[in-house]
């Protein structure tokens, strides 16, 4: 038999140490209540590095999942989140490609923000996800019925089929952003820059696009009936 090395040994103790240190964490957070787990995840959340924000935020999907009570302020928290840490930056102070790499924390707080229960969602209140960077964003299929995403950025965002029905998108930035086959119905997006967006199939119905930029926009198949496009720009 092959002898271990002192030094192998000491490797092998660390290995050991994290495995059971894991384990305890996973045994700990088992029996907690959700009002224990969420009090943590409030300490947490945005404190830690990013794979400590990637667990937490799948906990909190799951807390959110099967603890409805705590559906609305779990949504609002991550929405917290967003804005917190993709601080929306005025255009000439982007240096890189519009299409930039969102962070993977943000990514994944959108993602569950997205595909969330909308029939948790309690009356009369709003997401707000305005004043925020999310450029490059993955929302295919997403739920941000009359979310306020005010001056957001979403250049080249993937907005795919998502749902955007009242939503208020003036002064946002939507260039580049894949629009296919969205609902924009009742959306606001007067001042909102849709430079080449892919808007073709979209539900433009009763939209607002005072002064919009829809400059190489693509509008094939758009439903535009009832839509303001009063003074809105469609070249150079």
């Amino acid at each position: 038999m092959k002898n271990i090395s002192p030094t192998n040994n000491h490797q092998l103790s660390k290995i050991y140490l994290r495995i059971d240190a894991f384990q305890e964490r996973v045994n700990q957070t088992q029996y907690q209540s959700p009002k224990q787990r969420l009090r943590i995840a409030i300490e947490q959340l945005g404190n830690k590095t990013i794979e400590t924000n990637l667990a937490v935020i799948n906990d909190l999907e799951q807390i959110a999942h099967n603890y409805p009570q705590y559906h609305w302020i779990i949504m609002d928290m991550l929405t917290i989140f967003v804005r917190e840490n993709a601080l929306y930056m005025p255009q000439e102070e982007i240096t890189s490609n519009f299409r930039a790499k969102i962070r993977a924390d943000i990514q994944a707080a959108l993602t569950v923000i997205a595909r969330r229960d909308v029939n948790k969602d309690p009356e009369n209140e709003q997401l707000d996800l305005s004043h925020t960077d999310m450029r490059g964003a993955n929302l295919n299929g997403a739920n941000l019925k009359q979310t306020n995403l005010y001056q957001a950025n979403l250049a080249g965002a993937n907005l795919r089929e998502a749902n955007l029905a009242g939503a208020i998108l003036s002064a946002a930035n939507l260039e580049g952003a894949n629009l296919y086959l969205a609902n924009l119905e009742g959306t606001i997006l007067s001042a909102a820059n849709l430079e080449r967006a892919n808007l073709s199939g979209a539900n433009l119905h009763r939209a607002t696009l005072y002064l919009a930029a829809l400059h190489g926009a693509v509008l094939n198949d758009a439903t535009l009936d009832g839509a303001n496009l009063r003074q809105a720009k469609f070249s150079e």
